[in-house]
């Protein structure tokens, strides 16, 4: 056999050690591309249930139905609550009728202290007098001038005046806690009114949550509200489905996820619906694995130790197309795939952890 050229042995040489160097890079550098298949179309389903009980007397919507937010999708029987409701009016009613005597009681009460004041006054000046009659009948019944009778009169009238004017002074003081109580009265009227009003609140609530309506746009699911069964505060009635904002929940391995930022492009391809090119971006990475919030989660300090590899959920926001948008189902399965090697785009989160 024919030895080769120097020349020759040493060029099969460095291209093997080359090929060697770029299979051992390719095998020991992370994919530019992350795939899934564990991941699946989610929504923010609303379930809804009544905040009143009742039984159910329109149920306009049906199964699968699209409604915008704001359309009434239940109605349970007003009547109670209409009388309930009539009866708290009566009683803000009756409540501010007590506050309207309340106050013109006090203010009639005005008028009397006002009286009491000046029959004291009155009196007041009727002493003076009586005071200086029975000092000049005192006088002059000393003097030999006058008659021990006339002194007498005048002590007489002068001690009727000064008991009167402690009558008075009494009643003058009676009025005025009279008017303490009544204000205390009108206090009282005022905080039965905002307490009357604070029921009135509660029955229009009450009446107002005989009507179910739409907290968004979506589809119905799973309906089981039927006209004349009776419903509670507990009883599932429908789900809104929010379908125009179905986002992907892809869990990736955590060996995946060295390089994936929020804002990353993301293709998604739909399992039932094979045609559709999807597209997407990370929008964020869960902050615990699916294990960790599972009924039973694993707890590695007790008993025999297996190191599993983990999946951790990332939320994946789908880009505007209208034509796609209303295909995509709740539960569908799809593959992700995340280009980690694109430039991310800002989104709200990523913005927000920046600043």
């Amino acid at each position: 056999m024919k030895h080769l050229p120097k020349t020759s042995a040493l060029a099969i040489a460095a291209l093997l050690l080359c090929g060697v160097a770029y299979g051992g890079s390719r095998l020991l550098s992370t994919p530019q591309l992350q795939t899934t298949n564990d991941a699946f179309v989610a929504a923010d389903v609303t379930v809804l249930m009544p905040k009143v009980s009742g039984i159910v007397t329109e149920v306009p919507v049906t199964d699968n139905q699209a409604v915008k937010a704001g359309d009434l999708l239940l109605r349970i029987d007003p009547r109670d609550y209409q009388a309930a409701l009539a009866a708290a009016q009566a009683g803000v009613a009756n409540a501010q009728a007590t506050i309207d005597n309340a106050a013109a009681t006090l203010e009639r009460q005005r008028f009397l202290i006002a009286q009491a004041e000046a029959t004291v006054r009155a009196d007041d000046a009727d002493l003076v007098l009586a005071r200086s009659e029975l000092a000049r009948y005192n006088r002059l019944a000393s003097q030999g001038a006058g008659t021990a009778q006339n002194a007498q009169q005048a002590q007489a009238k002068h001690d009727a005046l000064q008991a009167r004017l402690a009558q008075d002074r009494a009643a003058l003081g009676a009025t005025g806690q009279q008017r303490n109580v009544l204000q205390t009265q009108l206090a009282v009227a005022q905080a039965q009114l905002r307490k009357a009003e604070a029921v009135q609140q509660q029955a229009a609530l009450d009446l107002s949550h005989t009507e179910v309506r739409a907290p968004q746009d979506g589809v119905i699911a799973r309906r089981s509200a039927r006209v004349g069964a009776h419903v509670g505060p507990a009883t599932a009635l429908m789900a809104v489905v929010p379908l125009q904002q179905a986002y992907v929940v892809a869990n990736f391995l955590e060996t995946q996820l060295a390089r994936v930022q929020p804002g990353q492009p993301v293709s998604i391809a739909v399992d039932g619906w094979p045609d559709a090119v999807v597209t997407g971006h990370v929008e964020s990475i869960a902050a615990a694995t699916g294990a960790t919030f599972s009924a039973a989660a694993p707890d590695n300090a007790t008993g025999n130790f297996t190191k599993v590899v983990q999946r951790i959920p990332t939320r994946i926001a789908l880009d505007s197309n209208p034509a796609w948008r209303g295909k995509l189902r709740v539960g569908m399965s799809v593959t992700a795939s995340i280009d980690t090697a694109a430039a991310p785009k800002p989104t709200p989160l990523a913005m927000a952890g920046a600043q």
